[in-house]
């Protein structure tokens, strides 16, 4: 396994709400680096510090995970667990109550 990789992916949502894992500090990086520049703040400026330190192998690949995945809470970009949205499907299925 690269040094950069992260042990899970982060689900992000991109584009149109489609999820997308993010799997290294490099996808990471560049996911940042795409970030539009009046949209960045210092959650963004920290995250891309640590994927780029990640990169250089200053710090573990999980560290920057870290901070990737607390950027993208910050901005409501973590997708769904598939399992939880199964789950919600599958009570509303069996719930009368519930349309």
């Amino acid at each position: 396994m690269k040094p950069d990789m992260f042990r899970e992916p982060v689900s992000n949502l991109v584009g149109l709400g489609f999820p997308a894992a993010v799997r290294s500090a490099t996808d990471a990086y560049r996911h940042l680096c795409e970030w539009p520049v009046r949209s960045r703040d210092t959650a963004h400026a920290v995250a891309l510090k640590a994927c780029g330190a990640a990169l250089r192998g200053e710090i573990e690949a999980e560290t920057a995970r870290g901070l990737f995945a607390a950027f993208a809470e910050k901005h409501d970009l973590l997708a769904p667990e598939t399992s939880a949205i199964a789950a919600t499907r599958l009570r509303r299925d069996r719930d009368p109550h519930i349309r």
